[in-house]
């Protein structure tokens, strides 16, 4: 697969990631191990060097089963993983948390629970609004410069954050939603990562599944998944927002492709320092991912894609209001 270099970090990775949250969290039980493993070291065989993670997707299993899974090739791949939240006894997220001592805490827990003597890229999971971001990203410079971590990065976070945090340690990446149901981060966001220099990376690109055509407005969810409390995911709005997923399948088939790598095609042809990161549970679901990558959106597809847009509007909030809250904007 071919490489791209996250901004100028100099941070080389897969042009498509791979997300691992929904092996262990989020969208109902979690795969099993075994199962999971194989995945994970599939998508290496097949080019993917990019893995994401998260104390928080668990939480903390999510993190132990990358670090077996990555442990015979470590040295050949990138693994980032986040901090900045307290959970509690059950598992559940208690509030954000960035202070200095806890971003210490979580770094010298994932390296061992990743199983290895570096975190390569180390991003802020939210921002915390009670810990100025300076305070954060000195933080992180400080564990780069004792060899703990050798990239910073940040989710979520808004324009003004994104020049505060740099001003102290250079950002490697900004990880937040972006997709073709998903375009907001075009008005302030990109145009802030190019000035600077900063690498994109995509979650949800393929809009939480929704994209890729196997959701209608028929489809139940496990009581696990938590697209059952998102708006975008009401049976009113997956019917109403099927115009879109039509479109894709539309232009897919022109393509002789599918619609989730018509999907991310977009993605990548938006910018070269765009670095999507897909997650599946399914072996069949990461080769059809990976082959995106092989996909070129000539200037005409992109445009019909454009004005085609142009005519759908997309219902339904990407968050309920309590998960909004934490998105720094």
């Amino acid at each position: 697969m071919q490489k791209r270099e996250l901004g100028k970090s100099g941070l080389q990775v897969s042009a498509i990631g791979l997300g691992c949250m929904g092996l262990s969290y989020g969208y109902g039980p979690a795969t099993a191990i075994p199962e999971a493993i194989a995945l994970v070291r599939r998508a290496f065989e097949r080019g993917v060097t990019f893995f994401d993670t998260a104390e928080a997707y668990g939480p903390y299993q999510n993190e132990a089963l990358l670090g077996e899974a990555l442990a015979p090739f470590r040295s050949k791949v990138v693994i980032a993983t986040k901090f900045g939240f307290n959970f509690d006894a059950n598992g559940g997220q208690s509030g954000m948390n960035s202070r200095p001592e806890q971003i210490r805490a979580v770094a010298d827990q994932a390296l061992k629970r990743l199983k290895t003597d570096v975190i390569d890229l180390f991003y802020q999971h939210r921002v915390d609004p009670d810990v100025p971001i300076e305070d954060v990203a000195g933080t992180v410079k400080a564990l780069i410069a004792e060899g703990k971590v050798r990239h910073f990065g940040l989710s979520e976070a808004g324009a003004q954050t994104i020049r505060r945090a740099h001003a102290i340690q250079p950002v490697a990446a900004l990880q937040s939603e972006y997709s073709l149901w998903w375009r907001e981060p075009e008005q302030e966001i990109l145009p802030v990562l190019e000035e600077l220099g900063i690498g994109f990376v995509p979650f949800s690109p393929l809009g939480k599944g929704f994209l890729t055509g196997a959701i209608s407005e028929t489809t139940t969810f496990d009581s696990k998944d938590f697209r059952n409390i998102v708006p975008r995911f009401s049976q009113e709005a997956r019917k109403a927002n099927q115009a879109l997923v039509d479109l894709l399948a539309d232009i897919a088939a022109h393509k002789k492709a599918t619609a989730a790598q018509v999907a991310l095609a977009w993605l990548l042809a938006q910018k070269p320092w765009i670095v999507p990161i897909p997650g599946t549970t399914k072996l069949h679901r990461l080769e059809e991912n990976i082959q995106a990558a092989e996909i070129e959106l000539t200037a005409e597809d992109l445009g019909s894609i454009e004005n085609a847009l142009a005519t759908i509007k997309v219902e339904g909030d990407r968050y309920p209001a309590h998960l909004q809250a934490r998105v720094n904007r």
